[in-house]
């Protein structure tokens, strides 16, 4: 049963990728960006991993990363097996706070430079939460940060019943009772966001660190000011449950 908990908690895994592993992707993806050039997967880019409804691609760029950023979804397959073996040797301490987590979707490559961020957003159970799998957490780890220590992750917590939808009479099946889900519009798209009031908690966990964080969670990074912080980003699923035997 998925509760509500495992979709607002915050974990972190010290020492996910050791220091050759994150050597070895940081030269990986310079290989990449040499290849096509920055702009290719930033200014030039005109698809996001961000959809928010009533909005096009170009808009929802807009929204949540005003100053643009690298967004790269088909990273190379030896990146992709760095981080997926960094996954399964790690799998148990994930699950420790995260028990409905058995998947996860395709890892995406993000880079921030100067004054580039991202802007304060709950992800929400997509695609919708009575489909499978569902998106129980984000998971990023970063493979270079700022000598400064900007384009620090932030969490947003707050009391305000604004950005929940009404209990469901009928819950969808595999949730534990309670559980309650996230509008459309947690982002700045809404008028109501911009005004609730929202406490900020503010992170730079360390190169190598996986951080684990709910997808009903607001969060956001602060702007770069110096150098560049680059990230390998993936989404932590709840598969369906098999069928009972006849």
């Amino acid at each position: 049963m998925i509760h509500i908990a495992e979709t607002l908690s915050v974990h972190t895994v010290e020492d996910f990728l050791n220091s050759d592993e994150v050597r070895h992707l940081n030269e990986l993806m310079d290989r990449v960006l040499a290849q096509h050039g920055r702009d290719f997967f930033d200014s030039s880019r005109t698809s996001t991993i961000h959809e928010v409804p009533g909005l096009t691609s170009d808009q929802a760029r807009a929204l949540y990363e005003p100053s643009g950023r690298v967004e790269l979804c088909d990273i190379p397959a030896a990146a992709e097996a760095v981080l997926n073996r960094a996954l399964d040797r790690n799998h148990a301490l994930i699950r420790r706070n995260l028990p409905s987590v058995e998947g996860h979707r395709p890892w995406v490559f993000l880079e921030y430079q100067n004054g580039q961020h991202v802007s304060a957003h709950a992800d929400g159970i997509a695609p919708r939460p009575d489909t499978w799998p569902r998106q129980i957490a984000a998971a990023s780890v970063s493979i270079e940060l700022t000598p400064d220590d900007s384009g620090r992750f932030y969490i947003e917590t707050s009391g305000s019943e604004a950005p929940w939808t009404p209990p469901s009479p009928h819950p969808h099946t595999a949730y534990a009772p309670g559980m309650r889900f996230v509008s459309d519009g947690t982002d700045g798209s809404s008028a109501w966001f911009s005004t609730m009031k929202r406490t900020r908690w503010t992170v730079q966990p360390a190169v190598g660190t996986l951080l684990v964080f709910g997808s009903q969670l607001i969060h956001g990074t602060d702007p770069v000011r110096a150098g560049r912080v680059r990230k390998f980003l993936t989404l932590l699923t709840a598969e369906a449950p098999s069928p009972e035997p006849l």
